[in-house]
């Protein structure tokens, strides 16, 4: 069958190098890539792949949910006069 349509992206430029670069090593083109991955696709009637949310440890779900916290309001956000005072802030929470 020809290749007869065109499907045009925007992606960040250095997405693009490191792409290009890793398909290179498999002797293939970026839009090989692509042409594999949508065959696969319509194979798997989805996404050849598992999609699942990132794991973080326990300290970054913490940080993640109090940054959270912060942004809805829920808790109120740190602010400081000066970085004497930020440093000095963290020694104690270090201790």
């Amino acid at each position: 069958m020809a290749k007869t349509a065109n499907i045009n992206l925007r992606i960040e430029p250095q997405v693009k190098r490191d792409a290009e670069a890793v398909f290179e090593s498999f002797g293939i083109s970026v839009t090989d890539a692509i042409n594999i991955f949508l065959h696969q696709s319509i194979m798997e009637q989805g996404f050849p792949f598992a999609i699942q949310r990132p794991r973080y440890n326990a300290e970054t779900e913490a940080a993640l949910q109090e940054a959270r916290d912060i942004l809805s309001g829920k808790i109120p956000a740190k602010s400081y006069g000066s970085a004497r005072e930020l440093f000095a802030d963290l020694d104690l929470e270090a201790e």
